[in-house]
């Protein structure tokens, strides 16, 4: 079993530690509990699906802001940051949060001492800044670092826009280098212009996950401080005085996987005095360069640094209080809100304060009044976790992300992606997933988008067969219907039944019977992979036909992860599951083994906890009558695979996915069927949190006698009725108000384990 470590470095904070919050009060102010540098370490082993980290960023950004300031490390990571390199080479304006690939990275800066007397690009090395993280601190909305060189540079955001604000050591001039062409998968074209105390510029760029996808994005900035000499530096040669310059750059990873900083390319160099800071006030747009001079001129306008980070802190305040604690340590509370803290930073608003954006067809749209678009959304991943609880704490943000991609389908013609990057299809992952999570939004209550049009867009993109507007929503998807099954692919398959299982619950509740009768047979497609001689699902021919040999730990026909890790997918039907494999008895056997190691990687078959397919299994004991056992597999999850150092996160967070799952787990509660919203129930690790949601709704969750002494549930109360279910029905995501949960050091023996108590199961039309 691989197990992290959860002691050793401790990053600088902006603010102290608190005490332990005494568990008759909740947590005020949850932001100070945030440590940004969660997930920038490696916590776990490296299993090749893009690390053992959570690959996260430690700048500054809002809620949900489109504005991620953020250093970049030489040595490459998802998220731009790699705790263990000590070298930056810029602090570039956008990020992904937690994802295995590279992507975006855009216009990065870099202040220096001194004056450049050469080419930034010589001999490659740049102007690399080394540091030290004893000179560095992170905070909601606030990020500084102080380099070896003694430049200090400190960062704050708003939704749009930001200010860096740069101290340079006296007695030399500083200088800002800033890198139009330095996006971290290379450019095709960009341009920048000096205009006085100006700067202004673009970039098409792209390349996430090596898809072909390409943006265009725009930056405007002013300085409080004369520009006292500027110019560009264009294919290694520099121009003094040079107002435009536009050119290109090819991708800048190396063989290392290390970042060529300050290559080939085009940027500017900015001069000042090192008398006084000099603040860099910027606004970002992906429609035009008068779009982010509009949204720096509405958001920061002449604000000043601290004014701004105030600003900052105060909006992650409210979002973050959104859910109060009591009765946890300090670490716990440290990793619990740096989790809701990341659920909380993507999908981001994509749209210009004018409510302008630039769609999946290049034309520019206007959003509704009111609301919001939008962008980068991991699919595969976020419908197992972060979708249901962002539907249930902000469901008006929710819906706005559910409007976003039936936009983004609709307008190339109901074709639906799997991993969406700014306003651009990858086709990264597999499966369909944009259903599912659509149909979850729709069910934790999130329904102020059209959902009516949302369903027939996607079931003509679940019924089409090949290529549309240059990609494939479903390969595979004519011998899938025609079948039943996508022959040699157990991944495609069960990730298309949960899809159009989706797709019937949305139609149910929309009350179109035919569509949810249609796909809800469809959806029982994974039952032509279950092999009776093995009591496997494995992969199957064209013909019918299954392998004569089947290792549980081989990967073929599976996408990061194995046979025995997909097995239990079938979230929709757990019951015909279980009884093919030959009853509860059996199927409990098989998930105690599968549990006795938690994040074992997809050659070993046991559970990948640190990846996205194993994420639901703690929770199927519920249909064996062993609730017992998700208690117990759940509270050890929470403490060998999560924590509140930099090394905190064993695997890719990926856009809010594996710190959303931490969040559910510590609440005692979880999503476990994708497009349903029952909830079912394990041990909390605070003895009370308060959850309010954006809608206005109140729910308690009061678990007086938590403790690591007291993991198992000895009774369970509802809104003041008793239950012996570990299940509480859709409906208290809506109107359910209270949760009281008695804690003991055993099992209930009556607890979730008489068979009238097992969840629900979706079969075939009645």
């Amino acid at each position: 079993m691989s197990r992290r470590r959860l002691v050793g470095i401790v990053v600088p904070l902006l603010l102290p530690l608190i005490p332990v919050v005494a568990q008759a009060e909740t947590v005020a102010d949850s932001s100070r509990h945030v440590n940004p540098f969660i997930g920038t370490q490696d916590g776990g082993p490296d299993f090749g699906h893009g690390g053992g980290a959570g690959m996260t960023f430690p700048g500054a950004v809002t809620p949900f802001g489109m504005m991620q300031w953020s250093p970049d490390t030489v040595r490459t990571a998802g998220g731009g940051y790699k705790y263990e390199d000590n070298r930056l080479y810029g602090f570039s304006m956008t990020h992904i949060s937690g994802p295995g690939c590279t992507g975006a990275q855009d216009f990065p800066v870099l202040p220096i001492s001194g004056t450049i007397g050469r080419s930034p690009a010589v001999d490659g090395a740049g102007y690399v800044q080394t540091f030290d993280h004893a000179n560095e601190q992170a905070s909601p909305g606030y990020y500084r670092v102080t380099t070896d060189s003694g430049v200090e540079t400190e960062l704050t955001a708003s939704t749009r826009a930001g200010i860096a604000r740069f101290t340079f050591p006296p007695g030399k001039p500083g200088t800002l280098l800033l890198d139009v062409t330095g996006s971290v998968n290379g450019v095709d074209d960009a341009e920048v212009t000096i205009d006085g105390n100006t700067v202004s510029g673009w970039a098409h760029t792209g390349g996430f996950c090596g898809a072909r996808s390409r943006y265009r994005v725009y930056f405007h900035a002013t300085f409080d401080r004369p520009i006292t000499a500027s110019g560009s530096w264009q294919d290694n040669v520099i121009k003094p005085g040079t107002t435009t310059t536009r050119g290109a750059a090819p991708t800048r990873r190396t063989n290392s996987g290390e970042i060529a900083s300050n290559g080939h390319g085009t940027g500017v160099f900015l001069q000042f005095d090192s008398d006084q800071p000099v603040q860099m006030r910027t606004g970002l747009s992906y429609v035009s360069i008068d779009g982010a001079r509009g949204n720096l001129a509405a958001e920061i306008a002449e604000k000043d640094f601290d004014t701004v980070r105030v600003d900052a802190r105060e909006a992650w305040r409210r979002r973050l209080d959104q859910i109060q604690v009591a009765g946890g340590d300090p670490d716990r509370l440290r990793t619990f809100y740096s989790a809701l803290y990341h659920v909380f930073l993507q999908p981001y608003i994509f749209d210009d304060v004018d409510g302008s954006y630039t769609g999946f067809d290049g034309e520019v749209h206007r959003v509704r009044p009111g609301h919001h678009y939008y962008a980068t959304f991991s699919g595969w991943d976020i419908y197992r976790s972060h979708t249901q609880l962002l539907a249930w704490l902000a469901p008006d943000v929710a819906a706005d992300i559910a409007q976003s991609m039936y936009d983004n389908a609709h307008v190339l013609g109901d074709v639906w992606d799997r991993w969406s990057h700014q306003n651009t299809i990858t086709g990264v992952m597999n499966g369909d997933p944009y259903h599912s999570i659509i149909a979850s939004t729709y069910a934790f209550g999130a329904r102020d988008f059209d959902a009516q049009g949302a369903l027939a867009s996607m079931v003509a993109g679940a019924e089409r067969v090949g290529e549309k507007s240059g990609y494939t929503e479903r390969p595979g998807n004519d011998q899938y219907q025609r079948l039943g099954w996508v022959p040699g692919q157990v991944s495609d398959t069960l990730e298309y039944t949960i899809a159009d299982f989706g797709i019937a619950q949305l139609a149910d509740r929309l009350t179109d019977r035919a569509t949810h009768d249609k796909f809800l047979r469809r959806a029982q497609g994974w039952r032509h992979l279950f092999n009776p001689l093995t009591g496997w699902l494995q992969p199957r021919s064209a013909e019918g036909f299954f392998g004569l040999l089947f290792d549980p730990a081989g990967t073929d026909g599976y996408v990061e992860g194995n046979g025995a890790q997909y097995h239990w997918m079938a979230f929709h039907d757990v019951r015909t599951l279980f009884q093919l494999m030959g009853g509860n008895e059996r199927a409990a056997a098989r998930l105690d083994t599968f549990f006795t190691q938690l994040n074992a990687g997809p050659h070993a078959p046991y559970a990948y906890l640190g990846n996205e397919p194993s994420l639901q299994t703690p929770w199927l004991y519920a249909w064996a009558g062993r609730p017992d056992r998700t208690q117990d597999v759940v509270r050890r999850a929470r403490t060998e695979l999560f924590g509140p150092s930099p090394n905190g996160l064993a695997g890719n967070d990926d856009l809010g996915t594996m710190s959303a799952w931490y969040v559910w787990a510590s609440l005692g509660v979880y999503p476990v069927i994708p497009g349903r919203a029952e909830l079912f129930v394990h041990g909390p690790a605070f003895t009370k949190a308060v959850i309010r949601r954006s809608s206005s709704e109140e729910i308690i969750i009061n678990a007086p006698e938590a403790t690591e002494d007291a993991p198992y549930i000895r009774g369970l109360r509802v809104d003041g009725e008793n239950t012996t279910k570990a299940w509480l029905p859709e409906s208290f995501v809506s109107s359910g108000r209270r949760l009281d949960f008695t804690m003991g050091a055993e099992p209930d023996p009556l607890f979730g384990t008489a068979d009238a108590d097992a969840p629900p199961s979706f079969s075939l039309p009645k």
